[in-house]
């Protein structure tokens, strides 16, 4: 069978009819739903579906369970869909994963299958030979601010612009968690549009006072300013150590990236268009607007030498480890010291 992307599906469903089977894999469990919710809408009478989609736990299955959910015959329809989720949970040495392999070879005709694979794991190679292989990456940051803005609408909420892009400096480019908070802004809201205050008063950020803003001081070699971030942002709804950790790492790489172009003889005035084209060849996941991305920095390698990027890595890391293994673990003490001994303190703006 092919390999496709989520858009290569979507763009697929519009020309023909659904394949047999699909294997849905990938990192971005939001759009795997919006995959399945696409197929069913191509394949399953909505007026049918209360008796013709039967969603499983591959956990939950043994192989007689899995013959009867892909053979039993639709009722009043067409087509009937299975969705098995988690198959990492099939063993390949068991008996249900060699009856999913032989069923694959000889799929009944009036059964569409669907399987997913959780965020995090390996493809199977069998399954991606035998059904339709979908993966599933996610979205780049253009285009998550395009699906914020559609699935506000299909919830009936229209953002100010301030509104939705401070909640994606809120939230971030998580798309599940961004489909929670759009469901408890349309709630909040009540039809009139949202404002960047209703997603301050949600999200329990101010101005000035967002993950990007303890970035910037940071990477500008502020640190007083960012551990005195550290508390409010940590009180922000989803927040955790670990993921402004993982911010701070993400940034500090792309600096020392920067910073090591301009010492092999980059131009300053071209290393925002050098750092773009290597985002663009390596399309890592988290990062905000691209081109933003790429002159920030570029900004920041300013601050910077190669020796005291390699000192702050060494202390970022040993924070994400502190925030992981700790049993009693205090974010709040732990990112409020990395901020204070990543660097040594510089004079700072007044």
């Amino acid at each position: 069978m092919g390999a496709l992307t989520f858009d290569a599906l979507l763009r697929s469903l519009k020309r023909s009819a659904p394949d047999p089977a699909y294997y849905f894999h990938g990192d971005e469990d939001v759009l795997k739903d919006e995959g399945i919710r696409a197929l069913l809408d191509r394949a399953v009478d909505p007026g049918a579906r209360d008796f013709n989609v039967d969603q499983r736990s591959a956990a939950a299955l043994d192989p007689e369970a899995f013959h009867t959910l892909v053979n039993t015959p639709p009722l009043l329809a067409q087509t009937r869909a299975v969705i098995v989720r988690g198959t990492e949970q099939i063993k390949k040495t068991s008996a249900l994963y060699k009856e999913l392999i032989r069923y694959l070879a000889a799929p009944n005709p009036t059964t569409l299958l669907i399987l997913t694979l959780s965020a995090g794991e390996r493809p199977d190679a069998s399954l991606s030979e035998h059904a339709t292989s979908v993966a599933v990456e996610p979205l780049p940051p253009d285009r998550v601010a395009r699906w914020m803005a559609r699935r506000a609408g299909e919830l009936g909420l229209t953002l100010d612009t301030d509104a939705g892009a401070l909640l994606l400096d809120a939230v971030g480019h998580d798309l599940g968690f961004l489909a929670r908070e759009l469901e408890k802004l349309a709630a909040l809201t009540g039809g009139r549009p949202g404002t960047r205050s209703d997603v301050a008063a949600l999200v329990g950020v101010r101005r000035g006072e967002t993950l990007w803003d303890l970035l910037e001081a940071a990477l500008g070699r502020q640190p007083s300013v960012a551990a005195r971030l550290v508390e409010p942002v940590l009180e922000q709804a989803g927040m955790t150590g670990v993921r402004i950790v993982t911010a701070l790492g993400t940034a500090l790489i792309g600096t020392a990236l920067a910073r090591a172009e301009l010492d092999r003889g980059a131009s300053p005035a071209r290393l925002p268009d050098v750092l773009f084209r290597h985002i663009l060849a390596t399309r890592p996941f988290g990062l905000g607007n691209w081109r933003d991305e790429a002159a920030r920095w570029a900004r920041w390698a300013g601050y910077w030498q190669l020796p005291a990027l390699r000192h702050a890595l060494r202390r970022t890391l040993a924070a994400d480890y502190a925030l992981k293994s700790s049993t009693v673990s205090n974010d709040q003490a732990i990112v409020t010291e990395l901020m204070l001994t990543w660097v040594e303190p510089v004079r700072e703006a007044a």
